[in-house]
């Protein structure tokens, strides 16, 4: 009985892993967003705008018994336990979260706050899933593996763009803090909103002191 109810356990973790790893490769691909935007804004954000308006439409069709070809089948490959047979909200976020940093912020703090998102967000899970033991308390389930890979995540990519060793810190700091709130899918909006805003305002104002 104990090895038929290990047998058990290892497939559900199997299973969970396999659908986080389907659902955060779609957080990863937001990554090539800031490219897009760069050289086509208005068409990258009038198709984001118009994915996320169809995705929507979608949802509703298929809590209704109606699949949509294609949709429909990523949206229940990709959701967890918790959205079966509610709208599954993360997508939705997602979309706004990337059109609202890119209308909010200048480039390339934009592209920092996508790159949270993207990597941050989306590594921090995968590696709590794999790798996490110790809970992080108040996080509502959070593990200490994922708060430092998406700290590790936030950093690199910052520094990437930014060149600034101090204000990547701060904003990997700040990153952590948001992904680690016990928020579901509003993270999505959170993290590249609040990340972009902070490197924009640090920069434009402490520059001086952010390369010393």
């Amino acid at each position: 009985m104990i090895c038929i109810r290990i047998g058990i356990d290892l497939k559900k973790h199997f299973l969970s892993l396999k659908k986080e790893v389907f659902r955060k490769s779609i957080h990863i691909c937001t990554a090539f967003v800031p490219v897009f935007i760069h050289f086509y804004r208005i068409p990258t954000l009038v198709c984001l705008a118009l994915a996320g308006l169809l995705y929507t439409v979608s949802e509703f069709l298929r809590l209704k018994g109606i699949t949509v070809p294609l949709v429909s089948s990523v949206t229940m490959a990709a959701a967890r336990s918790r959205d079966d047979n509610k709208f599954v909200l993360g997508p939705v976020t997602l979309v706004a979260g990337v059109i609202l940093t890119s209308l909010l912020w200048k480039e390339p703090f934009s592209a920092v706050g996508i790159f949270a998102l993207a990597f941050g967000d989306g590594l921090a899970s995968l590696a709590g899933k794999t790798f996490g033991r110790i809970e992080v308390p108040l996080t509502g389930g959070k593990t200490a593996a994922g708060s430092l890979t998406c700290f590790a995540a936030v950093f690199i990519s910052s520094f990437f763009v930014l060149r600034s060793c101090v204000l990547s810190f701060f904003l990997a700091f700040a990153a952590t803090l948001i992904e680690g709130l016990p928020l579901k899918d509003y993270d999505n909006i959170f993290i590249p909103v609040v990340t972009g805003g902070i490197a924009q305002i640090f920069f434009e104002n402490f520059s001086c002191y952010l390369h010393m």
